[in-house]
């Protein structure tokens, strides 16, 4: 089945289906691609690596000194194909959304994968990844890894769910939803997790995954496996160079001082030319965000090989709305510093005089159904940077928690804590420290 449809897909995807260029083949301790669960410690990559599925390109195999950690995307394949009898369930196989119908017309169209429906294979499955090994571990970072295929929810208008122990995963849906991988090629895909499931992993009773579409559309997908890196050695990982523009929509005209983010808030600016230039990006598919004040947030995804020799990124922003926020004028883009949002030192539970203010954005975000938000918690330089950065995001989940609590879907707003690295004024003075430790609302599209 694989070899007679190859060549009709070759065709249809013409300059996909070169065979792909040769990867610098790096040195990476997961080395057992046939086994279906992998359990590491100590490797040059992270303190731990728990892989669940093979690595064998959905049983295509993979070019000649081709790397799935490290390499770009993967030629096309043909399809249909049927995942071998010992392939985890979920895995090497078409999935469809679990609420697809088969024969019912989607609003957007359906893709190829979509014809191979089987009702008895193509559902999503929860995987249960095993954390033994992580029980009473100091976290620091964790990285969810996917080597995902034929992702296009841009083209078929479908929106992706993501749950890790049954609770969504916004942060990671946005990833998802922003890929637009143009046909049947894989690419790996990093998400970082966020400090609210540290405490999860360290429990080391295993955490469950769930990807899901959540509006039946006939986009139909597929992972390779999937792997859950924790304290990640991100100057042992591979790595390359993205450079690119930001633009205004329509208009071509570049935006200079635009902030450029990776999905791990690596931060730069644009020069006067809208360029960026971001050194040492971990490699696979990545969501490159910008914002600047009075536009909307974009975002474009970039396919990261090692070295410098990688696409231009071209990201276009277009122009927001104004609305009113507290009696005042803000746009879209701009940053506002919630007051009296206090806290008892070194807690995270929000104060009953910190609630009036909270519902103030309650009261905001009913009133303008479409806005979406950014909430961001930020400390004064004082003590360990990263006991701030995780103090700072605990601070600003709880406030989100507070406002999905009050009605606001959980979707519409996510939680960022950057701890001391963007101040608004010296660290010098205790006024000055007093003005860094703030929450921030910013309104990222509307």
């Amino acid at each position: 089945m694989k070899n007679a449809s190859f060549s009709l897909i070759c065709l249809f995807y013409g300059l996909l289906c070169s065979p792909a260029q040769a990867q610098v083949k790096t040195v990476s301790s997961d080395t057992d691609w046939k086994s279906q669960l992998v359990v590491l410690t100590n490797t040059m990559e992270a303190d731990y690596i728990i892989r669940l599925g093979d690595a064998d390109n959905l049983n295509f195999g993979w070019p000649d000194d081709f790397d799935p950690f490290c390499g770009r995307m993967t030629q096309a394949h043909g399809y249909p194909w049927s995942p071998d009898a010992s392939d985890m369930p979920g895995f090497d196989r078409i999935l469809m959304s679990s609420k697809y119908v088969q024969g019912k017309i989607a609003p957007c169209g359906g893709d190829g994968y979509s014809e191979a429906y089987d009702p008895k294979t193509s559902k999503p499955v929860t995987w249960k990844i095993p954390t033994t090994i992580l029980k009473d571990v100091v976290i620091q970072n964790a990285f969810l890894q996917l080597f995902m295929d034929d992702f296009q929810p841009l083209t078929f208008c479908s929106k992706f769910q993501m749950l890790l122990n049954g609770k969504r995963f916004v942060e990671g849906e946005r990833i998802l939803n922003a890929i637009d991988q143009t046909g049947p090629v894989g690419k790996l895909v990093s998400i970082p997790l966020n400090e609210e499931f540290y405490a999860v992993l360290a429990t080391g009773t295993g955490i469950s995954l769930l990807i899901d579409e959540s509006t039946g559309s006939a986009d139909g997908f597929a992972i390779d496996f999937v792997r859950l890196l924790v304290n990640r050695k991100r100057e042992n990982s591979c790595k390359g160079t993205v450079r690119g523009r930001v633009l205004i929509k329509d208009s071509e005209t570049p935006v200079a001082g635009a902030q450029v983010f990776t999905v791990d808030k690596v931060t730069v600016n644009t020069n006067a030319r809208g360029e960026f230039v971001i050194n040492e990006v971990p490699t696979g598919f990545e969501v490159i965000g910008a914002s600047a004040n009075g536009y909307a947030d974009g975002s474009a995804t970039a396919d990261v090989g090692e070295g410098d020799d990688n696409p231009e990124v071209v990201i276009y922003l277009a122009k927001g709305k104004v609305a009113r926020f507290d009696n005042r004028q803000v746009k879209v883009g701009e940053a506002i510093t919630l007051n009296t949002i206090l806290f008892d030192q070194g807690k995270a539970a929000i104060k009953d005089e910190s609630k009036p203010e909270l519902d103030k954005v309650v009261a905001f975000l009913k009133a303008n159904p479409t806005a979406q938000i950014e909430l961001s918690g930020h400390t004064s330089s004082e003590g360990e940077r990263s006991l701030n950065k995780t103090l700072s995001y605990r601070r600003v989940k709880a406030c989100k928690d507070y406002i999905v609590a009050a009605g606001i879907a959980e979707d519409r707003l996510i939680a960022v804590g950057y701890g001391p690295d963007r101040p608004v004024a010296t660290n010098d003075t205790p006024g000055g420290r007093a003005q860094n430790r703030r929450v921030e609302m910013r309104i990222t599209s509307m």
